[in-house]
């Protein structure tokens, strides 16, 4: 399993840990950063450690390789002085000295293909870490505006507002009973405006008084 492959492991179970328990996704999304973070220190860690390897084991073969060509210089030498057992025994020094580079070398090839792994790790973490750094600010203010709005919708429906709103309305019927009163007290009583109204009244139906008395008299 990968360094990346681990990370998202990691993240997966911190971020069910987190619905489990209900917490606030800002911390979430500040875990998961966070992680991100850590886990690409680590991944440039072990980078560094594996090209430290390789440079090791290069350094091993170029040494080896240079036995390989002395062993058989040496058998060379054995054979120009007649001395065919020591140029055997040169011939198997260097073979046993070429099968150990051959390890190495197949060594090698796996560690180039780890760090062409671990690079590519490292590529795909730095890719997303800067994602998540960019939409961390829009996903916080998604989840503020979210609850606020799940605060105002819980107010809305919940008994409190009912019980206001009929302490309201309970107010609102006082209001009327007091101005019934008011109103009953002025009951009976006439304004300025009033009398002179009734005057002019009067005036208007003794007018026509006359006139229908007048009428009466000529026929």
């Amino acid at each position: 399993m990968g360094i990346f492959s681990r990370f998202t492991d990691i993240v997966n179970s911190n971020i069910n840990a987190i619905l489990d328990k209900a917490e606030d996704p800002e911390k979430m999304v500040r875990l998961i950063i966070q992680e991100m973070e850590d886990t690409l220190v680590e991944v440039r860690s072990a980078s560094a450690k594996t090209l430290a390897t390789k440079k090791e084991i290069v350094a091993h073969v170029t040494k080896l390789q240079t036995e390989v060509a002395d062993w058989s210089a040496k058998a060379e030498l054995a054979i120009n002085k007649d001395r065919e057992d020591l140029a055997r025994a040169a011939l198997q020094e260097k073979k046993k000295t070429e099968e150990h580079v051959n390890v190495l070398t197949q060594e090698l090839g796996s560690v180039d293909e780890q760090i062409s792994k671990l690079q590519s790790e490292v590529g795909q973490l730095q890719d997303k870490l800067a994602d998540a750094k960019a939409r961390q600010k829009a996903i916080i203010l998604r989840q503020k505006t979210v609850s606020s709005r799940l605060e105002v919708k819980k107010t809305l429906d919940s008994s409190k507002v009912d019980a206001a709103m009929g302490r309201f309305e309970q107010y609102e019927r006082k209001i009327d009973d007091l101005e019934s009163q008011v109103d009953a007290y002025d009951l009976g009583k006439k304004s300025l405006a009033d009398e002179f109204a009734e005057l002019e009244s009067d005036d208007e139906i003794d007018n026509e008084l006359a006139a229908l008395k007048k009428k009466m008299e000529k026929k």
